[in-house]
C-alpha cells in the first residue's frame, strides 16, 4: 500500500503545534522542519515524531521542500502548525491512498477560525488549498509569500475540512499582516506592479466592497466587518509599502526596507 509523510514547518508554534501534530498521527511519516524555535515548539514536537530538523528560514516553499527531501511517503501531505486535520479529510486521504484511480494531486477546504468564531463568508470558506500529491510528480512555485506546489497531472477536490486558526487576537492579525505585506511587495516587483495614487487609495474601499458585500461577509456579523476592515488596511499598507520601495529605490534616499523572508528573519531575530 502507498504510503503518507505529513510535513510540518514551525517557528514558535508552542500554542498550536500539539493540535496538529495528534491530527496527523494517522501519517505513516511526520516530518518537522523547525526554524530555531525559542519556545517549547520542538521540546513537544519530539512527543509525536523523531523526525525534527532545523534549519534558518528563507521562505515557506524551501522549508517544506527541505522536508519533502527528508521523507519517504509515496505521496506528500504538508499541513500549517496552526492547522488540524478533522476526522472527515484524514478518511478522505487514506481512501486516496487506497485507490487505483487517484489523480495526481489533490485540493482540499479549509475552514477559517478569527477572533473566536469560525468564519463563513467574505471569501474566507471554502479556503481551496493544494496540499496533497504524488511525491514524484509535484512542481514547486515559489513566491516569497502565498507560494505553493502544483502536479503536472490530472487534479480533484477533497471534502473534508481542513480547520485554520488563523487569528486569536486583532493584535496576532496586525503582526502577520506586517510581515506579509511586506513579503508581498517582492511579488508585486516581480509583476511589475505599479503603486499610483488612484492604487493607494481605491484598492483598500474596492476590497473592502469586495469582501463585505459581494462575497457577504456582513453575514459574519461584526467579525465580517472587522475582517473586511482589516483587509482593506492590508490592501493600503501593502500598496503603501510597494510605493515606499520604489520611491527609495529610485531617489536612492536610504536602505531598501526588508521584503524577502531571509531579511525578515534576521530582522526578527536581532
Amino acid at each position: 500500500m502507498p504510503t503518507l509523510s505529513a510535513v510540518i514547518i514551525t517557528y514558535n508554534e508552542e500554542q498550536n503545534i500539539e493540535r496538529c501534530l495528534k491530527s496527523v498521527m494517522w501519517a505513516d511519516e511526520i516530518i518537522v522542519v523547525d526554524s530555531f524555535s525559542t519556545d517549547r515548539t520542538v521540546e513537544l514536537a519530539k512527543k509525536y515524531t523523531p523526525e525534527i530538523f532545523q534549519h534558518e528560514y528563507d521562505g515557506d516553499i524551501p522549508q517544506r521542500r527541505r522536508g519533502f527531501d527528508r521523507s519517504s511517503g509515496d505521496w506528500l501531505f504538508y499541513i500549517d502548525a496552526d492547522e488540524e486535520v478533522t476526522e472527515d479529510l484524514r478518511d478522505e486521504i487514506q481512501a486516496v491512498l487506497h485507490s487505483p484511480e487517484a489523480a495526481e494531486g489533490y485540493y482540499v477546504s479549509r475552514k477559517v477560525w478569527a477572533f473566536g468564531k469560525w468564519i463563513q463568508h467574505g471569501g474566507w470558506f471554502p479556503d481551496r488549498t493544494f496540499r496533497l500529491f504524488r511525491r514524484d510528480h509535484y512542481i514547486a512555485e515559489p513566491a516569497e509569500v502565498h507560494g505553493g506546489f502544483t502536479v503536472p497531472g490530472p487534479k480533484s477536490h477533497l471534502h473534508g475540512l481542513l480547520l485554520h486558526y488563523s487569528y486569536d487576537s486583532i493584535e496576532q492579525y496586525l503582526d502577520k499582516m506586517n510581515a506579509y505585506t511586506s513579503l508581498q511587495v517582492s511579488n508585486k516587483l516581480e509583476n511589475g506592479t505599479q503603486a499610483s495614487l488612484a492604487k493607494i487609495v481605491l484598492s483598500p474601499i474596492s476590497h473592502f466592497v469586495r469582501k463585505y458585500v459581494s462575497q457577504q461577509g456582513y453575514k459574519d456579523g461584526f467579525h465580517g466587518f472587522v475582517l473586511a476592515a482589516l483587509g482593506a488596511i492590508y490592501t493600503l499598507a501593502l500598496y503603501a509599502k510597494l510605493w515606499e520601495y520604489r520611491f527609495r529605490e529610485n531617489e536612492g534616499t536610504g536602505n531598501l526596507p526588508p521584503i524577502t523572508n531571509l531579511e525578515l528573519y534576521h530582522l526578527r531575530r536581532q
